[in-house]
C-alpha cells in the first residue's frame, strides 16, 4: 500500500513538471525578422478609383521585410497604361517603395511612413509641356481599431502628374469585417484632394473627388484569395475634364473588378 501511494505521488508530481516545459514550448518566440511576398491578378487595376489599366488587367506582386520591433520596408509593382496611352510616355510600369514603423495599443494600432511611387520610362517634350513628373511621394499616418482602418496620405510632390499639386491629400476609411463561411465584407470610402493651380487654370474641384468600394473576399484552397468588388467615383470624366483618357473614357466610372491573389 505504501508503495502504491508513493509511486501515486511521485507520477504526480512528475506529471506537473512536464506541463510547465510544454507550455514553454509551445510559446513560440516571435521571429526577429520576417519577409513575405504577394502575387494578385487583378481584371482591372483600380487605384483610388481610378482606372490605371484603360479596362485591361493587371499582373502585380511585391515583397515586404518586418522586424518585430515594428519596422518595415516593402515594394510592390504593377503594369500600368494610363501613361503610355497619352502617346507621350513609355511607361508602362508603376514601381512603388514604402517603409515605416507600425504597433498597437490594445485594440488600437498605429503605422506612420512614407511611399514612393516610381514610373520608369521616356517622357517627351509634349508630355512635359502638359504635366509635371509622375514620380510621386507621399508620407501616410494610419490608425486601427478592431475592423476599421482610418489612414491619411500626404504628398510632398506633385501627385501623379498633376502640375503644382504638391501637398495634395487622400483620406480613406476602410471596413474588412468577417462573415460566416470564410467570407470577408470590405467597405471602402475615401476623398483626394488636387490643390487649385492657378497658372494651370485649375480649381481645387476640378480633379478632386470622392471614391467608394464594396467588395467581398473568400480565401479558397492553398491560401489563394477571390475577390469580387464594386467600385466606383464622382471625378470628373466628361470630355476635356480631369480623369477623361485620350481612348475617351471616363476612368472613374463605376465597375466590377475580380482579383486573384495569394501571400507566401
Amino acid at each position: 500500500m505504501k508503495k502504491l501511494i508513493a509511486a501515486a505521488g511521485l507520477a504526480a508530481f512528475a506529471a506537473s513538471l512536464p506541463a510547465v516545459s510544454f507550455a514553454a514550448e509551445e510559446k513560440k518566440a516571435e521571429p526577429e525578422h520576417t519577409f513575405t511576398g504577394n502575387f494578385n491578378f487583378a481584371s482591372e487595376y483600380r487605384y483610388r478609383g481610378i482606372a490605371q489599366t484603360n479596362s485591361k488587367p493587371a499582373v502585380q506582386g511585391g515583397f515586404d521585410y518586418a522586424h518585430k520591433s515594428g519596422f518595415y520596408l516593402g515594394t510592390w509593382g504593377s503594369n500600368i497604361s494610363w501613361l503610355s496611352d497619352t502617346g507621350l510616355a513609355s511607361s508602362s510600369l508603376e514601381w512603388d517603395w514604402y517603409g515605416g514603423y507600425k504597433g498597437s495599443v490594445g485594440d488600437f494600432g498605429y503605422d506612420v511612413g512614407g511611399l514612393y511611387y516610381w514610373y520608369p520610362g521616356t517622357y517627351t517634350a509634349a508630355y512635359k509641356a502638359g504635366s509635371s513628373n509622375p514620380d510621386t511621394f507621399e508620407l501616410y499616418v494610419a490608425g486601427t481599431w478592431k475592423f476599421l482602418t482610418l489612414k491619411y496620405s500626404h504628398s510632398l510632390t506633385d501627385t501623379f502628374g498633376f502640375k503644382d499639386s504638391k501637398g495634395a491629400g487622400y483620406l480613406d476609411l476602410t471596413g474588412t469585417y468577417e462573415l460566416p463561411g470564410g467570407f470577408s465584407l470590405v467597405a471602402h470610402v475615401g476623398n483626394q484632394v488636387i490643390p487649385g493651380s492657378t497658372p494651370n487654370g485649375r480649381a481645387r474641384k476640378d480633379c478632386s473627388y470622392v471614391d467608394w468600394k464594396l467588395g467581398v473576399t473568400k480565401e479558397i484552397v492553398g491560401g489563394v484569395t477571390l475577390g469580387l468588388s464594386y467600385i466606383d467615383t464622382d471625378a470628373k470624366g466628361d470630355k476635356g475634364e480631369c480623369y477623361r483618357n485620350a481612348y475617351n473614357k471616363d476612368l472613374g466610372r463605376g465597375t466590377v473588378v475580380l482579383t486573384v491573389g495569394k501571400t507566401f
